[in-house]
């Protein structure tokens, strides 16, 4: 579609990086707006945090990548193409989890009460990724035939994602972004009803890794690895362990709530 916003041969600025940008600033401004106005948090030290917990992702992203396409550092030329590329989002959010665990661990945070306000901020720029996704050509769909297919034409989507021009082919990344601006809408929405510490990450976790699951079935590009011999990508079990994770968190919210109230009877 549209792999570059300004293109002159020697400097190129490209769709994605502006999008990746711009989602993590939008983000991270919710994120504050929201840690004011639960006042449970410092609103500054969302933001420090959240710029470190991003800066991980990006490096988690790159690194899954390599894991999934080794192709991509035997040569000058994947090396180039890996810094150029998005990377895979999994390896971005499970090294932003661990970062996470870090930090807080580091600097005594109230760990429930930030990821919680964080969360929603996640699908949200992960929304603006997915639209520099499109316009760069990666994470591409499945063969379509449907009225709503997108066919690329840019050579430059080829070259840096490997992308097929002149196929028709499922729009993906319009899923996923619809998909994850939906998911902080209602992210968002329970972080307003105060719900126990951890419920809103618990949310997430699930409600994404269900609609990952489910979007993989057109997806196309094969930066995403297989598990089984090819019965789920590793996109999918990742997507099956932040369910079991999410529902894990959700059970230890309603133990401790349950511990709490027989105390208090």
């Amino acid at each position: 579609m549209f792999p570059s916003i300004l293109d002159l041969g020697f400097f190129r600025i490209p769709t994605y990086g502006v999008l990746l940008v711009t989602g993590i600033v939008v983000g991270l401004w919710t994120a504050h707006l929201r840690a004011r106005k639960a006042g449970e948090i410092d609103p500054e030290r969302v933001v420090d945090f959240g710029i470190w917990v991003a800066l991980w992702g990006l490096l988690g992203s790159k690194l899954l990548l390599v894991l999934t396409e080794p192709a991509y550092v035997l040569s000058f030329e994947g090396i180039k193409g890996l810094l150029r590329a998005g990377g895979v989002f999994y390896g971005g959010l499970i090294a932003a989890l661990v970062a996470a665990v870090v930090l807080v661990r580091r600097y005594h945070l109230a760990l429930g009460p930030l990821v919680d306000t964080l969360a929603p901020s996640v699908a949200l720029a992960h929304f603006f990724g997915r639209l520099g996704c499109f316009g760069a050509g990666c994470c591409y769909g499945a063969h379509c035939e449907k009225p709503w297919s997108v066919i690329y034409s840019h050579p430059l989507a080829a070259e840096v994602s490997g992308t097929p021009l002149g196929q028709p082919l499922h729009p993906t990344q319009l899923y996923e972004a619809a998909f994850n601006l939906l998911n902080y809408a209602f992210l968002a929405w329970l972080f307003g009803r105060r719900p126990r510490p951890g419920r809103v990450l618990a949310s997430y976790l699930v409600v994404y890794g269900v609609g990952r699951f489910v979007l993989e079935l057109w997806r196309g590009d094969p930066d995403r690895g297989f598990l089984l011999g090819g019965a789920l990508s590793t996109s999918q079990g990742i997507a099956i362990g932040m369910i079991l994770v999410g529902g894990g968190i959700f059970a230890w919210t309603q133990w401790t709530a349950a511990k709490q109230s027989r105390v208090k009877s």
